[in-house]
């Protein structure tokens, strides 16, 4: 499964390379709703891409997202201060006194100051990292879909609740970020054929045994243990990632848009790595075939997925 990808979060490169529009309102709504208190992550890569400002339309949502980082400036800095203030008293009983307790109390506060630290410094960074651009399951992104006509880009959570489904499906069937191409008829036959997308992709990663990876067997009494791995094409190119979408709503509570990408059986230097799934790039020759699909002819669906890109995949540990 592909549980991580390094994907474009800057719109102005959809808009640029794909002549894609930017749903605002949508992006506006996203981040209204973290600012209420809702559980919304989205990368740092994404928040920048807004924040740097640009067209007139983009100053109000570029002053709520600086508003949100002042925001979370304040908590990070109040809870730097409470866990020093809780490893300064961890120090002085141990001084006095060596108990399990201060002990763990010190250690506790020690790894949550480092991790206070990172944090303030990652939203205090402007020069751009690899990882501000990586979304996890539950993270959202820009995804290009297809709407009155032209391609759009809109904000949506990478784990995919189908609409008329339960919230409880978040917790049930936490895969979801993933569409396997097998039950594409099945589990997602309410979406596939009708809501497509992609999400432009440089890079993806995979959790894989040691001993596959390694193409050895289990060593006697050797406890299996994972490694993660990037992958990326080789030369480099970006990867129109085939995805499936769907928005969801209910009476009283925010509407959803989601996403999950559509993997099948790896390609074999994939497999030799030690993985047994893969992304499904498209080609760009298809992509406006795949983003507005004709209700009812599946058959040319898995026609444009069969059709993929098909780049060398290299492989490396994920740092």
């Amino acid at each position: 499964m592909c549980y991580s990808a390094q994907v474009w979060q800057d719109y102005r490169k959809y808009v640029r390379r794909y002549g894609a529009d930017l749903d605002i309102a949508a992006f506006t709504d996203l981040y209204w709703q973290r600012q209420g208190g809702a559980k919304v992550r989205t990368p740092k890569a994404m928040d920048d891409s807004f924040k740097r400002g640009g067209a007139e339309q983009m100053h109000a949502l570029s002053a709520l997202i600086g508003a949100l980082d002042r925001e979370r400036v304040a908590t990070l800095e109040q809870e730097l201060f409470k866990q020093r203030k809780r490893l300064a008293d961890a120090e002085r009983s141990l001084q006095r006194k060596s108990t399990k307790t201060a002990s763990e109390s010190r250690r506790i506060a020690g790894d949550r100051i480092q991790w206070v630290m990172g944090q303030l410094a990652d939203l205090r960074r402007e020069e751009p990292a690899g990882r501000d651009s990586r979304i996890f399951p539950g993270h959202y992104a820009p995804v290009m879909v297809w709407e009155d006509g032209r391609r759009v880009v809109k904000p949506m959570r990478y784990q995919c609740r189908v609409a008329g489904t339960p919230a409880s499906f978040d917790t049930r069937y936490p895969g979801t970020y993933n569409a396997r191409r097998d039950s594409l008829g099945k589990y997602w036959k309410e979406v596939f054929g009708v809501s497509h997308g992609v999400v432009v992709a440089d890079a993806f990663y995979e959790n894989v045994s040691r001993h596959d990876l390694e193409r050895r067997p289990l060593e006697t009494g050797e406890k299996p243990s994972n490694v993660v791995l990037e992958f990326r094409p080789s030369p480099p190119r970006e990867m129109l990632v085939a995805c499936l979408w769907s928005h969801w709503q209910q009476d009283g509570q925010a509407g959803l848009l989601s996403f999950a990408a559509i993997t099948d059986e790896p390609p074999p230097e994939v497999a030799a790595a030690g993985h047994d799934r893969c992304i499904v790039p498209i080609k760009e020759e298809n992509l406006d075939a795949w983003l507005n699909p004709p209700l009812g002819d599946l058959q040319r669906q898995q026609a444009i997925l069969d059709d993929r890109d098909r780049p060398y995949y290299e492989h490396r540990l994920a740092a």
